[in-house]
């Protein structure tokens, strides 16, 4: 047997994921709406025989102070990223297709009918990243004058699933026969209903798609709740994770995968994948000039929103050597994401001023040479705490460019990473079966 090898999913926001990247010279101001931009990006991780890339979404502009929102990029000039995946199909041979579709503002049938579209575009490079959503801004948006409650959008978010697997279920592999000569398009006993009758959908079917290369297309989620961990730990393939000092990302790991073999699942069929940030060069002193040179960059008003964003309490008027204010009943943020900033702020004795500056020094950024970012990875990857990383850039393309030209050669002298795809499909990258149809052997 092969030694385990290293998952590597590229996080793409075309202004990069430090609140200031959009800023550095050589970042194009129009990087979220520049698909040639964003292509280039894409084709730089597949020549670096990256697992994925993955587009997140938001359906809204936050509620942002204007002093704030006026200097924040991504959530305000981004693409619709499958539309985005589509258009790379074109252009990409091996490299898996992710993205962010929500199951709180979307119906079943049509996001079924999207990521089966383009698992056949793509010849079974695609992923659907599982969200709820996160804010009112979104809600707003879609008929609603407030997010879902926490325990409703994810009981919603169950059933969504399970209607969009069965949908992809439709036909029977081999059922659609195109048969010109006889005139038999397909067999109509490999045809099913869905027939679906539940507390959010009433959906009949079946999906007017024959059954998606990959079976289903590659499932990834963010849980980080306790209901959230639940449903990554019953329906994902890859299950995306903040970055965690290491035994709290060990016991997240042991967690979710024993979750897993209780839904009667394989283990080391849900990977577990940390998010990792780095800003990487020959030498530590070089890198740590490169990132000193971008944080003057960031305004502090909008390190300070994104702490009180991921907090989900209102921190205006408090001063920086203020604790953080005990929550409020009724709170309907990421509630995993809050868990984890209170944590972190107990677990360090840590100011509002504190979580500031962390925000602000790159929020667990790796910030050093080719060999700190793989031993960091490594001791993640062989101590239990990761099955590999999701990739996020501060600033593009120069951190993208550093980490496959610098990082993955590093890691391929380990033998931990490969140096060329071996499989045609994402599944394939990934090491995962190919799903049965629920109606096998019917």
């Amino acid at each position: 047997m092969s030694p385990r090898q290293l998952h590597l999913n590229g996080f793409l926001k075309g202004a990069g994921e430090y609140h200031a990247g959009w800023r550095v010279p050589g970042s194009p101001p129009d990087a979220g709406v520049s698909f040639p931009f964003l292509a280039e990006q894409v084709r730089r991780l597949e020549a670096a025989t990256f697992d994925s890339v993955f587009l997140p979404d938001l359906l809204g502009v936050p509620d942002d102070p204007p002093e704030v929102g006026e200097r924040v990029a991504w959530s305000n000039d981004t693409l619709e990223p499958t539309t985005v995946l589509a258009a790379l199909t074109t252009l990409t041979r091996h490299i898996g297709l992710v993205a962010t579709a929500s199951t709180s503002y979307h119906q079943p049938y049509t996001i079924a009918r999207i990521f089966a579209s383009l698992d056949h575009l793509s010849r079974g490079r695609a992923g659907w990243n599982v969200v709820t959503s996160l804010n009112d801004a979104e809600a707003r948006n879609f008929g609603l004058p407030a997010h879902l409650p926490h325990d409703v959008r994810y009981r919603r978010a169950e059933e969504f699933f399970d209607v969009v697997a069965g949908l992809w279920d439709s036909f029977d592999d081999g059922a659609v026969r195109a048969d010109q000569a006889t005139g038999a398009f397909f067999d109509p006993a490999g045809l099913h209903w869905l027939d679906h009758h539940g507390e959010f959908f009433d959906v009949a079917g079946p999906l007017n798609i024959r059954r998606p290369p990959q079976g289903r297309p590659v499932i990834a989620q963010a849980g980080s709740s306790g209901p959230g961990r639940a449903l990554a730990a019953r329906i994902a393939d890859v299950v995306f994770t903040r970055a965690l000092p290491l035994p709290d990302a060990q016991a997240y790991y042991a967690s979710v995968k024993d979750q897993a073999a209780g839904f009667g699942r394989d283990p080391e069929h849900l990977l577990v994948l940390p998010e990792l940030a780095t800003v990487v060069a020959p030498t530590r002193a070089e890198a740590e000039d490169r990132f000193a040179a971008v944080r003057e960059l960031l305004d502090p008003r909008v390190a300070l929103a994104d702490v009180q964003y991921w907090a989900g309490v209102d921190l205006s008027g408090l001063p920086p050597d203020a604790p953080l204010p005990p929550l409020p009943p009724g709170n309907n943020r990421s509630a995993g994401a809050q868990a984890e900033i209170y944590a972190q702020a107990e677990r360090g004795g840590l100011t509002i001023g504190d979580l500031v500056r962390i925000v602000a020094d790159g929020d667990g950024a790796i910030i050093g040479t080719p060999a700190d970012v793989a031993d960091h990875i490594e001791e993640y990857f062989t101590g239990g705490a990761a099955d590999g990383f999701n990739v996020s850039f501060p600033w593009l393309p120069q951190t993208l460019i550093d980490f496959t030209e610098l990082v993955v050669p590093e890691l391929r002298r380990r033998g931990l990473f490969r140096s060329e795809y071996t499989g045609t499909t994402l599944r394939d990258h990934l090491g995962l079966p190919r799903p049965a149809s629920r109606h096998a052997g019917d």
